[in-house]
């Protein structure tokens, strides 16, 4: 496994770098150890700092597992480490600590790309839309989601994001393909049971994965997404299957990530796939599967989406038994970027209802 991290944390409410004045204004020497200790574990290099962040977020572990994987570390982590545990468990500081680990994992003879952050009972996998990854798709959720309640881990499906090579490709079956990566993903973490958000292509895996392995998943959450493609999407997808004629605004963010011919290629592959979809299956992508799912389930839609007409989701919700739909008014296709705020109060509700 390779593991290479991003440091975003606090062990007071003030930033990092405003650590060297605290250190001057520290009346104790405790509080001055402290500050010390934070800032030599800001100075180490990513593969220390990811298994430090390893640690503090896995506080759960067993402790034997803990301090065998420690023995193995250098002596100033080792240290540091055990000092900064003892404080958040002294002091609750937990609440203060932000990090989260991007790792590779094997799954299925492919390096998926994951993001982890969070140390709750609560395991939530998000999932992306089409060419999506953790980074491009979810960074309020990733960043504002209750960690004392959840882990939460943000995948890059195969072709896509940081789990490249290899080149993504289309094949009939490439949803339930990408929901048995997803579901096979978390297992490999060792989550025994877990919650799925989906977003646009997300979320209909997650409604794929929901229906197809329903022992393991606790609660779904899904928005913008379809279980069929109509003659009305079909439009659609012709209509902007040629990303030069979107606005650089649009581009930009993907042309960065992938380069300019890896994303009109694949975003052009994926357009024509869909409309394999609807030629070859009767528009069915995962009709079929809705019956099947039996967890607790939230259907969020914009009703100002222009990618996925309302008939989706209200089709959704029906066919799921006890399902509930929610309604944005001013939302679009990226409800949960635009409105992050009331997004991720809604799913914090959902998941955390007994």
């Amino acid at each position: 496994m390779q593991r290479y991290c991003k440091l975003n944390f606090r062990l007071s409410p003030t930033p990092p770098n405003k650590l060297q004045q605290n250190e001057k204004n520290c009346g104790s020497g405790n509080e001055q150890q402290r500050a010390v200790f934070i800032r030599s574990i800001c100075m180490l290099d990513v593969r220390k700092a990811g298994w430090y962040i390893f640690f503090i977020t896995h506080i759960g572990q067993k402790q034997s597992d803990r301090n065998m994987a420690l023995s193995r570390k250098s002596p100033l982590l080792r240290s540091a480490v055990q000092f900064l545990r003892g404080v958040f468990l002294r002091q609750g500081a937990t609440s203060y600590c932000t990090a989260t680990i991007s790792e590779r994992v094997n799954v299925n003879g492919i390096n998926l790309h994951y993001q982890r952050t969070g140390w709750g009972d609560h395991a939530v996998l998000l999932l992306p839309g089409v060419l999506g990854s953790g980074q491009t798709d979810f960074g309020p959720q990733l960043k504002s989601l209750d960690k004392e309640a959840f882990t939460i881990i943000a995948w890059d499906p195969r072709g896509y994001g940081y789990s490249v090579p290899p080149s993504r490709d289309y094949p009939l079956h490439f949803f339930e393909r990408d929901a048995k990566d997803a579901v096979d993903l978390m297992q490999a973490l060792n989550f025994k049971k877990f919650s799925l958000l989906g977003w646009s292509d997300g979320g209909v895996t997650a409604l794929i994965g929901a229906g197809t392995y329903p022992s393991l998943i606790r609660k779904l959450v899904v928005w913008g997404a379809n279980a069929s493609v109509t003659e009305e999407d079909l439009k659609l997808y012709n209509a902007i299957k040629d990303v030069s004629n979107w606005s650089e605004k649009m581009r930009k963010p993907m042309e960065d990530l992938y380069g300019k011919e890896y994303f009109a290629d694949t975003f052009k592959a994926w357009c024509e796939a869909m409309c394999k979809l609807a030629s070859r299956t009767d528009g069915n992508i995962c009709r079929h599967l809705l019956p099947l799912i039996n967890c607790p389930t939230l259907i969020i839609h914009g009703e100002k989406d222009p990618m996925v007409p309302s008939f989706h989701p209200q089709y959704i919700h029906q066919q799921i038994k006890g399902s509930r739909l929610h309604l944005m008014s001013e939302g679009k296709h990226n409800l949960h970027l635009r409105y992050a705020e009331e997004f991720n109060g809604l799913v914090e509700d959902f998941l955390c209802e007994k």
